[in-house]
């Protein structure tokens, strides 16, 4: 029934594009439908990635989700930045890192305790991806911190700032491609089996070009929805700060959202957690830096320095996540309280605008 449901919301995909290109409904409506259509195209990115899973392990199958899934991210950063929208751009990164450690993997965590009580999942690649994900969060904290603090009556100027960002961007990507051979071709380092025997119901090549098609209808649902994204927020009397942080990663995220759910759903913790704490990765180790150097490229220097709110929440989500993934197993009141702290910051952060 919820299959469905989610085909038939493929429909406003047309619509909306139909909408955007004569100029008809407003902005508003516009933001609105544009965010709603990806929810179904999420579904068919989910189907698509779960097949393929099936045939490359739930390793490369979460890489893939997570690499794909935040395509419709960078787009809209990158959209931003080229528009001078710093302050979206940066809060857009922290957004999707908090986003997907807590309210990604919260709900993963939640309904799949409910469903299924108390999960197992592989703690050793569960713990790499914690660390590593705290290495990211002090690759992206140290610029900002020595950007805002003064030792010795020194302090960095917006220049220096510019050129340690540029620095600190290569070396993330280089960490970044040593995890993902570590993770990928490192061998005896294996996950544990998710419990169940899932049997494909498609070819590999046909899920690949479903993978294909929908980030493609992804990538032109974010152009639209990002063309939108200022008036709207006006209209409704929304900060950069909350835009950024709350509403571009819940959108950019919404593909993680339902896969890593679905995926918990059906008992399978190692391809959920992947995809939370993989994507998240990805923010803060790819497209992090790649923004950081297309801002050098384009004449639009951005370096990486968060305010003080924006470091404060990535502390506290990045030690949630060391945290939850320590013994190998979680239950549904963990995702309660990951939902939980989402919910209190982004209360904070709509007041703070």
């Amino acid at each position: 029934m919820v299959q469905k449901v989610l085909y038939g919301m493929l429909v406003l995909v047309p619509i909306t594009i139909l909408l955007n290109y004569f100029g008809k409904g407003g902005h508003s409506l516009i933001f609105v439908l544009s965010a709603l259509s990806l929810i179904p195209l999420a579904g068919v990115l989910g189907s698509a990635t779960e097949e393929t899973a099936i045939y490359t392990g739930p390793k490369v199958g979460s890489l893939l989700n997570a690499t794909l899934g935040n395509m419709a991210e960078l787009i809209i950063a990158f959209a931003a930045l080229r528009e001078g929208l710093h302050s979206v751009v940066r809060a857009s990164i922290a957004g999707s890192i908090i986003g997907n450690i807590l309210i990604v993997l919260g709900a993963s965590l939640l309904v799949g305790g409910f469903k299924n009580g108390i999960q197992m999942f592989d703690p050793r690649e569960a713990s790499t991806n914690a660390t590593m994900m705290t290495l990211a969060v002090i690759s992206l904290v140290v610029p900002g911190l020595f950007f805002l603090t003064e030792a010795d009556g020194v302090r960095l100027t917006e220049h220096d700032a510019e050129r340690l960002s540029d620095g600190v961007a290569l070396i993330m990507l280089l960490i970044y491609a040593a995890y993902l051979y570590f993770t990928l071709f490192q061998k005896g380092f294996t996950a544990k089996p998710s419990g169940h025997e899932a049997k494909a119901s498609m070819p590999l090549w046909q899920a690949i070009a479903l993978l294909v098609v929908a980030t493609i209808a992804v990538v032109i649902m974010s152009e639209i929805l990002v063309g939108v994204l200022e008036p709207t927020a006006e209209s409704w009397g929304l900060s950069d700060a909350f835009i950024g942080l709350i509403i571009v990663p819940l959108v950019g995220n919404v593909a993680e959202h339902l896969v890593a759910v679905r995926a918990a759903y059906n008992n399978d913790m190692d391809l959920s957690m992947g995809i939370a704490l993989g994507s998240g990765l990805q923010v803060a180790l790819f497209v992090a830096p790649v923004l950081v150097l297309l801002g050098e490229l384009i004449n639009k220097p951005i370096p990486m320095v968060f305010n003080t709110w924006e470091l404060i929440a990535l502390i506290a989500a990045v030690l949630l996540a060391v945290a939850i993934s320590q013994d190998g197993e979680s239950n549904w009141l963990e995702g309660a309280q990951l939902v939980a702290v989402y919910l209190i910051l982004a209360t904070a952060f709509y007041f703070a605008g």
